[in-house]
């Protein structure tokens, strides 16, 4: 969404992206940074890349962009055929270069192991406690140091024994992508939270494999020309190397796979495939499953891009009200600073997206969107679409409302950030501003998805069913509603 210079985003973040390639004979630096840019809407804060030539492990990572962060003469540094990429939004942990990834560890029968990690770990503070008795010690404040340094202390002559030891001891959403000498390793947590799939890198005649490649999303195989092979299953290893590909899982039961319905609603990018159905066809499921529960009167319906551009073809579709693109998004806008009074604040917002007057002229406008977080942005929208002219908005979010935190990867610090936790619909709808406001329902949400029994996801921060326990103090901290 847009930037709103001093007032927090109403958007939810996830934490990060993985991308690496076993490729011997392939320019493993260069694809691992076109992959990260395909990944990079998973994180912004920081990138890095680690590169291995079977003797020796590389790492380069700043703060930044990808773009930022990488130029040819740093790539060319990166030699070697093994590679591991990571760009980073933080949910746990500061925003600080110590923090940033991959991380690296020292293993005293494998050596160094460079990792990344995309999720968030409920039970790091246990963790952290039972290895500072052990005597570690900890530079970071991230949850993924926490691994590393479990991984470390755990004995095993392959990386896969170390994991098979280790990881049933990790609570929460983890997709983890490791880089030792000579092979790239790959494990996905039992619920399989967060996303992680296998692609493979045709010979240069199109023949054969040169490689393999694991992403966070497929559309980063589809960047780098890689073939999807299929998805690393939740509790699965992966190994890959000299020998082949090889496949383990982590010893611990289950309930069964919980992936967050963020990931169709929002995280991932439209062009990506999960659970074999396309993203953008998910969402505009959703925009015609909001479209038949929630009708609405209008002229028009448009989104702000471009997030809700899917959910809005879908309503717009189902609805029989024409589509248009009511507002345009610069291209080449990250982030505004902070402004010092309200005319310079109200330029940096339409610095991101400016409305069309001549479209909104007159007319009723359905503004569809994928979520409400806190209501500051919505609010926002519908006071610019008003002062371009819009003589009524209804608001339509292509998501359940959002009313409990989430513990497993999503920066929602507690149940008080989230405007729908304590009003009913009508209530956001006067905080906002809008003329009427609906919600898609869970099961619509559910049977957009194809999953209408609901198995298969997670869909806790719309019904508090959380997949796993959650600790107490964690609890206290998230659930208690902010006056």
């Amino acid at each position: 969404m847009i930037d709103l210079g001093d007032e927090p985003l109403d958007r939810l973040h996830e934490e990060c992206g993985v991308f690496g390639v076993y490729g011997p004979g392939e320019d493993v630096a260069n694809l691992t940074y076109f992959g990260l840019y395909a990944l990079q809407h998973r994180g912004q804060e920081s990138a890095g890349i680690a590169v291995s030539d079977g003797q020796r492990i590389r790492i380069h990572k700043e703060m930044g962009l990808v773009a930022q962060v990488f130029d040819q003469e740093k790539l060319l540094d990166l030699s070697g055929y093994v590679s591991l990429g990571h760009t980073r939004y933080s949910t746990t942990g500061s925003t600080r270069l110590p923090n940033a990834q991959p991380m690296r560890f020292e293993h005293g029968q494998l050596g160094p192991i460079a990792f990344g990690h995309n999720g968030n770990l409920v039970n790091t503070a246990e963790l952290r406690a039972d290895l500072v008795e052990q005597g570690a010690t900890f530079q970071t404040t991230t949850d993924s140091e926490v691994i590393g340094s479990l991984l470390g202390r755990t004995p095993g002559d392959s990386l896969e024994v170390v994991l098979r030891r280790s990881l049933s001891r990790l609570e929460g959403a983890y997709s983890l992508l490791f880089l030792t000498r000579d092979s790239l390793v790959a494990a996905r947590d039992p619920l399989g939270i967060r996303p992680l799939c296998l692609g493979r890198l045709p010979g240069a005649d199109g023949e054969g494999t040169a490689g393999h490649v694991i992403a966070s999303e497929t559309c980063a195989l589809d960047v780098v020309g890689a073939e999807f092979i299929r998805e690393i299953e939740p509790g699965e290893i992966v190994t890959i190397d000299a020998a082949g590909i090889r496949s383990a899982r982590i010893p611990k039961a289950v309930r069964g796979p919980a992936m967050c319905s963020f990931e169709f609603i929002y995280f991932a990018r439209p062009d990506s495939v999960m659970q074999g159905r396309s993203l953008y066809e998910a969402r505009v499921n959703m925009g015609r499953e909001l479209a038949r529960e929630a009708p609405a009167e209008g002229d028009i319906v448009m989104a702000l891009p471009d997030s809700g551009t899917p959910h809005a073809v879908g309503f717009a579709e189902a609805s029989g009200i024409p589509f248009v693109e009511g507002v345009i998004k610069s291209r080449y806008i990250t982030r505004t600073f902070i402004q010092p009074n309200q005319r310079l604040r109200e330029a940096g917002i339409r610095l991101k997206f400016n409305p069309m007057r001549h479209v909104l002229q007159g007319k009723r406008v359905v503004l569809v969107d994928d979520s409400i977080v806190r209501g500051t942005t919505s609010r926002r929208i519908v006071e610019e679409l008003r002062r371009a002219g819009a003589l009524e908005v209804h608001m339509r979010v292509a998501s359940p409302p959002i009313v409990w935190p989430c513990f497993m990867g999503i920066d929602i610090a507690s149940r008080g950030e989230l405007i729908a936790a304590h009003r009913d619909e009508n209530e956001v709808c006067t905080v906002i501003g809008a003329d009427t406001l609906r919600y898609l329902s869970i099961a619509g949400l559910k049977r957009a998805v194809g999953e209408q029994s609901g198995e298969g996801f997670c869909f806790a921060c719309f019904d508090g069913a959380y997949p796993l326990q959650v600790p107490q103090q964690l609890t206290m901290d998230k659930l208690a509603l902010e006056s």
